[in-house]
């Protein structure tokens, strides 16, 4: 196709590809749908990309009949030169269609198949999304779930979930629904201990919904989690999701964390031990900043600190982390000691920290460029276990750290 000359105005001026489904903007120029949908909704602009004109989601897109007849004459006429024809595009969904999905959703036999059809079309593009979230899916949808919770069902749960994870659903909506409806956690964790074909896919997907609903829920909601809750989502921690559902579950994990009847029963469910074995696999900066994030919060437990230390490699796994992931993490790993050396600094413990390196990665951060707050929050540390310490190497070298 390098040597076919194609006519320029059947090129998107964004893809720079021969557009499929012209459509016309409010400021006459043509784009191939796709891509300024994209460049809309995706990208979050609102200007003309050729223009710089203001462009509003919400404005018209008007589809080019004759560009695209012309577009797929001239495929016929090459079709020789290996120039496939452009299919006519299916005409875009729209709200009045969605609403009569929805009619058909709260008929029994016509259920499953609508629910598998809004699975392709949410998986299709943003427009078809935007449109759903307007006619009240997201709603519907998790009326779905709660519904196969209380039933026991599992059919369409897997395209019920797929379209709430596409979704981005308003956090005014997801207030409502929690409101009208007090088994939305309760279902979702339900659904990641269903057994389904594709399971690992489905749990992500459920801990990406749910990490979208507790972020929006209110503070009487998640003072009110039930043990099993922590226990589903330590047991996607262990069973494995993609890299998408495990930063999810720590997210949801996160939020609950400011409540201390949630960080025992987190405690109880071996939250601790499950962290660090995750950490110890190195894993991303942001789950490490969310691993951190959580162990911070439950170390400030007796029973945190205990399980913490009951991991023969917790202290070393942590103390690694300072000054190779972020400042936040050097926060969160500072902290932690600090609570350990502090409720729990044993002979042993305060040894341990020795032998693994934490003493000395403590003494690097008076070295470097950071802040001064750590930088007090550190000496604080090495000054009161300093006559344990005090024989260190790193101790002799570091700086401004008060013995007495």
């Amino acid at each position: 196709m390098d040597d076919i000359e194609v006519p320029q105005y059947f090129i998107c001026p964004i893809s720079l590809q021969i557009m499929k489904d012209p459509v016309t903007a409010i400021t006459g120029i043509t784009y191939d749908r796709e891509s300024i949908e994209h460049w809309l909704f995706t990208s979050k602009n609102a200007t003309c990309p050729v223009t710089n004109q203001p462009l509003p989601k919400d404005s018209d897109l008007t589809p080019n009949h004759t560009l695209l007849r012309l577009i797929q004459a001239w495929c016929i006429l090459n079709a020789s030169k290996g120039i496939d024809r452009i299919p006519t595009p299916k005409p875009p969904l729209d709200k009045f269609q969605v609403l009569k999905f929805i009619k058909h959703l709260r008929q029994p036999e016509f259920q499953l198949k609508t629910i598998r059809q809004l699975a392709l079309l949410a998986a299709e593009n943003e427009r078809n999304r935007k449109y759903m979230i307007e006619a009240g899916l997201p709603k519907e949808m998790m009326l779905f779930i709660v519904t196969c919770f209380k039933q026991g069902q599992i059919d369409g749960l897997e395209e019920a979930i797929g379209v709430l994870n596409f979704i981005l659903i308003p956090s005014a909506e997801t207030k409502q629904i929690l409101v009208e409806n007090n088994h939305i956690i309760e279902s979702l964790t339900w659904v990641l201990c269903c057994e389904m074909e594709n399971h690992l896919t489905v749990k992500s997907h459920t801990m990406l919904v749910l990490k979208k609903i507790v972020e929006a829920t209110s503070s009487s909601v998640l003072e009110r989690l039930k043990p099993e809750f922590f226990t589903r989502l330590v047991r996607v921690l262990r069973s494995g999701v993609t890299q998408q559902g495990i930063n999810a579950t720590l997210h949801v994990l996160l939020e609950a964390c400011p409540w201390g009847r949630n960080r025992i029963m987190m405690v109880e469910t071996n939250t601790v031990y499950e962290l660090i074995e995750l950490e110890l696999g190195f894993p991303e900066k942001r789950t490490t900043e969310l691993i951190l994030g959580i162990l911070f919060h439950l170390c400030s437990c007796p029973d945190g600190r205990a399980q913490f230390l009951s991991h023969r490699g917790s202290i070393a796994v942590v103390s690694n982390r300072i000054l190779k992931v972020s400042p936040a993490v050097d926060d969160q790993a500072v902290s932690i000691l600090s609570m350990i050396c502090k409720f729990s600094g044993t002979y042993m413990v305060l040894q341990e920290m020795l032998k693994v390196g934490a003493v000395s990665k403590l003494c690097s951060l008076l070295q470097v460029d950071c802040a001064t707050s750590l930088k007090d929050h550190v000496r604080k540390i090495l000054s009161s276990h300093f006559q344990k310490w005090r024989d260190s190497p790193c101790i002799g070298g570091s700086q401004g750290i008060n013995p007495s």
